[in-house]
């Protein structure tokens, strides 16, 4: 059976007989675990598992037997690691994990209002630089055609966004490997963008909220341990280097505008930080000059 067929299976199963299928498909020794003593089944055993993912094995063994329903995101995201899970793994445990508390997850619907004229009128006049409006979520309402071209590569626009819906930058910077291949410096990256997921968001805010426990789950350490950490302008204006798979190394420097209004929205401009790189965004950008609105326009 291939990855994709054994993904497609488990979709249709509940949470604790995933959980347990994923167990038994991991073998001890890939994540430093001694291969010793006879094993019934294949891979972990329930207290290994427990180990690893920092729970008790009543409790690992209440879930598996789905005697627990209401594992909170931070445990289905321990377990996620623990299991050494791939993005797509990670999803089906989480959509498993909220239908067994009876709860959708909708991680395209981003709060706010469509993107205001004034607002779009100043980004197409940044066009041909690259430049995104989003909103305090990360979310991309609006961009040019140099700005998706850049960022592409990351698999930012990929079938819409997520789910569908409008592209978020923290959930692919987060959980798509091609953002590690185009960002050689991933690590400052992820910082940024959880950073300003913090600083733009309301804490009470239920959408928010959501947001965070998607992560928790879909990104797990990546995020959690980024998340914990007190809000700071981290490498916010520090230059950005790419390795785009057409224009090669590249070297940005973002500048954040915030328009008027009190919208929560911001615009982000990546100027080139290098004559070869100003070339290089002049040839990404040189076959459509039309300004991308992805959320629906305003009337």
């Amino acid at each position: 059976m291939t990855d994709a067929d054994r993904t497609a299976d488990r979709i249709e199963r509940d949470l604790g007989s995933l959980i347990r299928a994923y167990r038994e498909d991991v073998r001890p020794r890939d994540v430093g675990m001694p291969e010793g003593g006879r094993r019934r089944t294949p891979g972990l055993r329930r207290a290994e598992l427990a180990v690893l993912a920092g729970v008790s094995v009543e409790y690992l063994t209440r879930l598996e037997q789905g005697r627990d329903r209401h594992p909170s995101p931070a445990v289905v995201g321990a377990l996620a690691d623990a299991l050494r899970l791939g993005h797509d793994e990670r999803r089906v445990l989480l959509l498993a994990s909220k239908d067994a508390q009876g709860a959708g997850v909708c991680l395209a619907t981003a709060p706010g209002d469509d993107v205001p004229a004034a607002t779009r009128a100043v980004l197409d006049r940044l066009t041909p630089a690259p430049a995104v409006l989003l909103d305090r979520f990360g979310t991309v309402l609006a961009c040019t055609p140099a700005y998706r071209a850049l960022l592409a590569p990351a698999g930012l626009f990929d079938d819409g966004g997520l789910d569908g819906g409008e592209p978020r930058l923290a959930p692919v910077v987060l959980t798509d490997p091609r953002a590690r291949d185009l960002f050689p410096d991933w690590d400052a990256v992820a910082d940024r963008v959880v950073a300003d997921l913090q600083r733009e968001s309301v804490p009470s805010d239920p959408a928010l909220g959501e947001l965070v426990d998607a992560l928790t789950v879909l990104a797990g350490a990546a995020f959690t341990e980024r998340w914990a950490r007190p809000v700071a302008d981290r490498g916010r204006d520090a230059v950005l280097r790419l390795a785009h798979p057409q224009a090669g190394a590249l070297r940005v420097e973002p500048q954040v505008l915030v328009p008027g209004g009190g919208d929560h929205l911001r615009i982000e401009l990546l100027l080139p930080a290098d004559a070869a790189t100003d070339r290089a965004l002049d040839d990404l950008a040189a076959g459509d000059r039309t300004l991308r609105v992805v959320r629906a326009d305003a009337s």
